[in-house]
């Protein structure tokens, strides 16, 4: 994903659940890419500034390519996924249960 702005910002290329190793760091905001997730930590604050205005169109590109990702699949999407960290479902080749 990149972006541009009126601004000038720019957003470093994040192609959403490509990838393992993918983080992209938006002031205190960090976004890890995985296969499954996209997983946010840390903290921006959207100031009244310039700083401000240089964050939230990366972000919103952000989220953006996030969306289209997830849309691009559609039906294919499944309810829910496990939370991080749960042991895997392992269906039974057996056909009982």
């Amino acid at each position: 994903m990149t972006g541009r702005h009126e601004g000038g910002t720019s957003v470093p290329r994040f192609r959403p659940f490509a990838d393992e190793s993918a983080v992209v760091r938006i002031g205190g905001l960090t976004v890890e890419n995985r296969t499954d997730r996209v997983s946010l930590g840390g903290g921006l604050d959207l100031t009244r500034d310039r700083a401000g205005l240089a964050a939230a169109p990366q972000l919103l590109d952000l989220v953006a390519a996030v969306v289209t990702a997830l849309e691009a699949e559609g039906a294919a999407l499944p309810e829910a996924l496990p939370p991080p960290g749960a042991p895997p479902v392992v269906r039974n080749p057996f056909g009982e249960g």
